[in-house]
């Protein structure tokens, strides 16, 4: 039997070992993606207890993975995201942990004590205060930006609305103390959700930032543009869109500009309505990243808000999403032949929450590459409900198969926890075990090991320096 998650956990041969211990394990961490919030960075936060770093403050922001674990277990909401007291929101946390027996909280959650506080007991009850007084003691000096620092991170990208003025970004940017440099990815989401309630209470609120009227849809296309200049000069080099439901399809300038109008009028959209004014929207913003030499994002699959009562009671974001089954792939085929085309189509990674979509995806990239550029359409890692096991491997076996796992940009948190980075971890000893077992069933040559190691290094860290010019 094997000991419980020892130095060589997940991997069961010795190219596998060798290839995380001496190639992957060292190397830095760009997380190109995630909800850290910037001001609790740039404050460099100091969390009152074990209970605020691993489950949030109280105040419905914080680890939806684990609060979804705990909601199965039966507590109480305000006892796992709301105001209850830590500690009795701590012991529900551990003395539920045999519980969460293969699922990935389990792993991540010891890999979170062994490596931001050195802690190797077992989470569980009987452990509970022990552990409980470890942490707290490690966490009077392990602030959020020793966090980063304990696992080599040298790029965080938030994810930020047009309208923010990135003040934090601003202070960060002026910190010679700051030892990882913090950049704002530019998220337009609420630009294109035309059919939405909140649309023109937020144009509006764009107009306010910019100093002039929003009226028509070249003047949101102005503002638009103005605001990707502003976060280019504070240091961002991609965007991100949550397009959950690709739409697409051709539009004039007049034909988008009449949807624009019904949704500042708070009319109904129709689903074509929302083709027209996405499509169009999407095809000017593909053009302006071209310009600036940016990357963009494509989030694609996410079925969001399903328990209205839980929506109306703590709001939306916070953990009462699944998995969209709508096809989109002839859309989204479209959209990007669109902006090629023309010439405006920017690095594009793309992401699928529904694993049925590995294989189509991971083609149609490859079907967008560029003469000089690496990879230039290239399927994101196993996302959000697929970051556990079998999806990663699911991923990087279907990339194998049909794309270039060596060309990746590798693993992401996506995440709004500081404890997140030992997901990096797991993602390099997945990967170090799948490559490994081809060494070791003699489908690549164990002569070629040097440059396997190096694809390693490039996977880890490397492609995603040279993809986001960081």
């Amino acid at each position: 039997m094997k000991e419980f998650m020892d130095k060589d956990f997940l991997l069961t041969t010795e190219t596998a070992k060798k290839l995380y211990h001496e190639h992957a394990e060292g190397m830095p961490i760009i997380d190109y993606h995630c909800h850290l919030q910037p001001k609790e960075i740039a404050e460099d936060k100091k969390f009152r207890n074990l209970a605020e770093a691993w489950l949030g403050a109280g105040d419905r922001y914080g680890d939806h993975y684990k609060w979804r674990a705990l909601r199965a277990r039966g507590y109480a909401e305000d006892s796992i995201s709301g105001p209850d007291d830590d500690f009795k929101k701590y012991m529900q946390f551990a003395e539920s942990m045999p519980y969460f027996v293969g699922n990935p909280l389990y792993h991540w959650s010891h890999l979170e004590l062994r490596r931001y506080f050195g802690i190797n007991e077992i989470i569980n009850k009987e452990n509970a205060q022990v552990i409980w007084d470890k942490a707290n003691k490690k966490l009077e000096t392990l602030t959020a930006r020793e966090m980063l620092y304990k696992f080599n991170v040298d790029t965080v990208c938030t994810t930020d609305d047009p309208v923010d003025d990135l003040h934090w970004h601003k202070q960060m940017m002026a910190d010679k103390t700051l030892k990882v440099k913090v950049r704002p990815a530019f998220r337009p989401d609420k630009a294109i959700n035309v059919e939405l309630s909140w649309f023109k209470d937020w144009v509006n609120q764009l107009a306010k930032v910019v100093g002039y009227e929003i009226k028509e849809l070249k003047d949101l296309e102005k503002a638009l543009a103005s605001r990707i200049d502003f976060f280019h000069e504070m240091g961002s080099r991609l965007s991100d869109h949550a397009l959950d439901v690709v739409h697409y399809a051709p539009a004039t300038y007049e034909e988008a500009n009449k949807v624009f109008h019904k949704g500042m009028k708070g009319e109904a959209v129709s689903d074509f309505e929302q083709d027209q004014y996405k499509g169009y929207i999407l095809l000017f913003l593909g053009k302006e990243y071209t310009k600036h030499g940016w990357v963009q994002q494509y989030h694609i699959g996410a079925l969001r808000n399903n328990s209205k009562s839980m929506l109306k009671k703590i709001g939306p974001d916070t953990g009462f999403d699944a998995i969209e089954d709508q096809v989109y792939m002839e859309k989204l085929s479209a959209l990007l032949g669109a902006l090629d085309a023309e010439g405006n189509l920017p690095k594009t990674i793309l992401y699928n929450l529904n694993p049925r979509d590995n294989y189509a995806l991971m083609v149609l990239a490859g079907c967008f590459q560029k003469e000089g550029v690496q990879n230039r359409v290239q399927v994101g890692t196993a996302w959000w409900f697929l970051d556990q096991q079998d999806g990663m491997k699911l991923n990087m076996e279907n990339m194998m198969q049909v794309a270039l796992i060596s060309q990746t940009v590798g693993m992401l948190t996506d995440s709004r926890s500081f404890l997140a980075y030992p997901r990096h971890e797991y993602y390099r000893r997945i990967l170090c075990q799948k490559l490994g077992e081809l060494v070791e069933s003699g489908q690549y040559p164990a002569s070629e090991l040097d440059t396997l190691g190096k694809i390693v290094e490039d996977i880890c860290y490397n492609n995603a320096k040279k993809y986001f010019n960081f």
